[in-house]
């Protein structure tokens, strides 16, 4: 069931329109009355063929004026019930009063408060009654130009009630589109925040899984060594020492975006230009790592140059922690006009199983790593491919496109 505008809303209007209605049939009636064939007659007004106000003509006058209550709830029905009593008015010779106004007043509403279709109805609905009205009229007849004003008048009203339904059609679709926009800025900003998110926790993994893998190694080589050559156990706490000042600047610089009104220290992201010192980190940490670059290096968008050194630093991490004691890695950077290859590989044991799902290397592996490196070379449109050698060891290798020779 519908229920129009609310029943407070309803009630209210209600209320608006029925004040205009009792005003009209007021001054209708008084005007009806007064207006007899004694007094018109007495003013040099044509009287014949006019009948005299009674009863009949009285509740006819009323039944006119009454639906101008109802305007905005019942527009088209509030017009057949204002005609048909008027028109009757003019058929039996009565005067009109002020019936004309409130037909005027329905037709404007039936126009601005229903669509085309029905707007259209109800001017010819309302044309073709006065039509028949004049024609069967038993009351003194009027001049041609007093009818033509009559239906100029029906026309204007018509028209601006369109204008009106119109313009409210106009503002309900800026407020709406305006409410879209809003409501997609929001959802860009969600997603904005999501990715960034995102971004974020990448960067955390990558920094944190390397440098504690890094000093776990290193603290592990320490405790061996401790009562057998302190001097060596020394070295390797002072490198766990630098390594962990090193993890907390990065974290700290990642994290300071986080916070409001916080002044991260600013500096340039990591990238292939680093490698050397990542390289030499893990060789202090224990794993033997050569470094090769190919072909002469060219400018590389920041992007994709963060993305390759992640890539080195999640690969090497992972074959410091599981390739083994003994195990040698290598990581080989060719520069190509449009693309730029990064591999890493060792020769560590490949019998205990491979890279987990979750990117971890062995069967039981928890970290993060395959999927931050997958997201980093998605972005970028490059190719990965992690897995084991044909001759045993792991592989890590991604393919960067370059645009433009970049």
């Amino acid at each position: 069931m519908r229920v129009w505008g609310g029943a407070g809303r309803g009630g209210r209007v209600l209320v608006r329109d029925t004040l205009p209605a009792v005003l009209v049939a007021g001054a209708s009636v008084v005007l009806f009355s007064v207006h007899g064939r004694g007094q018109l007659g007495g003013q040099g007004v044509p009287v014949e063929g006019l009948r005299e106000p009674d009863a009949l003509g009285v509740a006819l006058l009323l039944l006119a004026c009454v639906p101008v209550a109802v305007r905005r709830r019942w527009p088209l029905t509030g017009l057949c019930a204002a005609l048909l009593p008027e028109t009757a008015l003019e058929g039996l010779g009565y005067g009109t009063g002020l019936t004309g106004v409130a037909g005027l007043v329905m037709l404007y509403s039936v126009a601005a408060y229903r669509g085309l279709a029905v707007a259209l109805g109800g001017l010819a609905l309302s044309v073709v009654l006065y039509t028949a009205s004049v024609a069967a009229g038993a009351g003194p007849p009027a001049a041609w130009s007093g009818h033509l004003v009559m239906i100029v008048a029906l026309v204007a009203g018509w028209g601006v009630g369109r204008s009106l339904r119109l313009r409210r059609a106009y503002m309900a679709e800026l407020k709406d589109r305006a409410a879209r926009l809003e409501r997609a800025r929001a959802a860009d900003r969600r997603a904005a925040r999501a990715e960034e998110r995102s971004r974020i926790a990448r960067e955390l993994h990558d920094v944190v899984a390397h440098h504690v893998s890094v000093m776990t190694v290193q603290a592990s080589a320490a405790r061996r060594v401790l009562a057998s050559d302190p001097e060596l156990a020394g070295e390797a706490l002072s490198a766990i020492e630098e390594t962990g000042r090193m993890a907390l600047t990065e974290m700290r610089n990642i994290v300071g975006v986080l916070r409001a009104g916080a002044r991260a220290e600013l500096g340039p992201q990591p990238g292939t230009r680093d490698l050397p010192a990542l390289v030499e980190q893990m060789r202090e940490a224990g794993l033997a790592t050569g470094l090769t670059v190919q072909g002469p290096p060219g400018p590389i968008p920041a992007g994709v140059d963060l993305a390759a050194y992640r890539l080195v630093q999640e690969g090497l991490t992972n074959a410091l922690r599981h390739a083994g004691a003994g195990a040698t890695a290598r990581v080989t950077v060719r520069h190509e006009p449009h693309e730029l290859d990064v591999r890493v590989e060792d020769d560590g044991r490949g019998a205990d199983g491979g890279w987990g799902a979750d990117g971890g290397r062995g069967a039981d592996g928890t970290g993060h790593g395959l999927v931050g490196i997958r997201e980093r070379v998605a972005l970028y449109g490059g190719i990965l491919s992690i897995g084991p050698r044909p001759g045993g060891g792991f592989e890590v290798r991604a393919r960067f496109p370059l645009k433009d020779g970049q």
